[in-house]
């Protein structure tokens, strides 16, 4: 096992902004025991907001685009004093917002409308003021979230409000305007604006951002998270775009939940090859603090190997015994599991080949063979199994398909196939010489409502000294 230790500088996501600017909290006649009362008077005394020179805050008003993306620079703290103009139709140099639009879309936070307008003195809707929190803020941009609401929805492979909506939501910074309605065409009111920007800051999260370069790749370009223990940390892949300061390149987000151990695969190139590589990442509390690491290594776990009970008459598994294809005991009593009739399951902790043997109730000896193989692509291996099965009969129930045809050239090398006489029944047995597959053709074909059935298919495959024999019908599917 590769013991590369990878130790990771960990980001709070939310800022700290120090409290208390102004020594005394003005009070606003219309902002009382409101449930954004708390926040709009923090982010006063801390000059991020202010009200009316009538003493009114008017916590009903809706916040325009431009006012959002004022109130966000100065939260944030950002540098306006050299920006480049994002070139809208409708905000000049002279504009009073220019400066924090300016900054934002600089660093790919916001964007304008299609017609290359920006609207500042539009109202801001929620659907809006949610992707630009996330962005703003640098959320961890959670996918598979549970969608509880009927007006929001996501595009596969598409950027949409809708998945930053999810976010907010996943971290408790808003709720919807009713239980399954979130509205995000609605306009955002200056209060709802203060209690948003309020939680937000106080969702703090440790995050990780991994590039490329901290896994020794050229690029990254995919990941494979907690393949065990799914409830240590949380990974997003982040798409790069050439034109944001915030991912010019795909970055993976590492949100640890906390402590344990689980796992990590991630998929770049590296010389214009591409590359796999797996990983342990460790959570550890550190003065309070989530903080994660992780090891290189080539290490598999114990993976499940589910062994088919279809096909067998008796279902009842007493006991399995577990061996080397050399024949070396590896355990005469396997643990499994069984689900219903369908299968029964064992675990397999190394690479090699095995044979299985199931007894069952009945007497029975039936043997599998199991090959697992090690993958750079997941921590489990891969698995093949087969029954073994060196005969195998088919009855053809159509009575007139007439004469029978064998396709296959020197098929006898592979399997011998007979038929009872005056019937459609099939018989197939192991020769024993070599894999492969027999294509046998019927005289008349069976016309079925979505396919035609021209005849038989024989395969017969092998692991190790386990070999497989079966029948199917052949033929193709048909427009209805």
């Amino acid at each position: 096992m590769k013991k590369i230790v990878m130790f990771i500088s960990v980001l709070t996501l939310a800022c700290s902004l120090p409290l208390g600017v102004a020594a005394n909290t003005k009070q606003f006649s219309d902002v009382s025991t409101q449930y954004f009362a708390e926040a709009v008077y923090d982010l006063a005394e801390r000059n991020i907001i202010g009200g009316y020179a009538d003493g009114t805050f008017k916590p009903g008003n809706s916040i325009t685009r431009g006012q959002a993306a004022a109130i966000i620079v100065k939260m944030l703290k950002l540098d306006t004093s050299n920006v480049k103009n994002p070139g809208f139709k409708d905000v000049s140099t002279n504009n009073g917002y220019y400066k924090a639009i300016a900054t934002l879309a600089q660093k790919g936070i916001i964007g304008g409308y299609s017609d290359g307008r920006y609207g500042p003195n539009d109202p801001i809707k929620r659907g809006q003021m949610a992707s630009i929190i996330v962005k703003a803020f640098d959320l961890p941009r959670f996918s598979n979230t549970m969608n509880p609401f009927k007006d929001v929805e996501i595009y596969p492979y598409l950027p949409s409000h809708g998945e930053n909506i999810l976010v907010l939501h996943k971290l408790g910074i808003v709720g919807g305007t009713s239980k399954d309605k979130f509205s995000p065409n609605a306009y955002v009111t200056r209060g709802q604006a203060a209690t948003m920007l309020q939680k937000t800051e106080q969702a703090k999260m440790p995050m990780t951002l991994l590039k490329a370069r901290d896994f020794e790749l050229d690029h990254l370009s995919w990941i494979t998270p907690d393949q065990m223990n799914k409830d240590v940390y949380e990974g997003i892949l982040v798409k790069g775009k050439a034109q944001s300061t915030l991912y010019p390149e795909n970055t993976m987000q590492l949100v640890p939940l906390k402590k344990g151990t689980s796992t990590l695969i991630v998929r770049g190139t590296k010389a214009n090859k591409e590359v796999n590589k797996k990983y342990y990442v460790h959570v550890k509390e550190e003065n309070g603090e989530l903080k994660p690491t992780l090891q290189q290594t080539d290490d598999h776990l114990p993976t499940k190997v589910d062994l088919s009970l279809y096909e067998l008459t008796n279902k009842i598994v007493n006991n399995i015994t577990l061996s080397t294809m050399d024949g070396k005991k590896v355990s005469d009593n396997v643990t499994f599991e069984k689900y219903k009739e369908y299968y029964v399951s064992v675990m397999i902790d190394a690479p090699g080949q095995y044979i299985a043997t199931l007894e069952l109730a009945d007497g029975q000896h039936i043997r599998y063979a199991i090959e697992a193989k090690t993958n750079s692509n997941s921590f489990f291996y891969t698995i093949e199994t087969l029954k073994e099965q060196l005969s195998d009969t088919y009855t053809e129930l159509t009575p007139n398909i007439g004469k029978h045809k064998i396709i296959t050239k020197n098929y006898e090398q592979i399997a011998s196939i007979t038929r009872d006489s005056g019937t459609n029944t099939f018989h197939a047995e192991l020769t024993g010489q070599k894999e492969g597959s027999i294509i046998m053709e019927y005289e008349n074909s069976i016309v079925m409502e979505t396919a035609v059935q021209t005849g038989l298919g024989v395969s017969v495959k092998r692991i190790g000294v386990i070999w497989n024999i079966n029948i199917g019908f052949t033929g193709f599917t048909t427009d209805m």
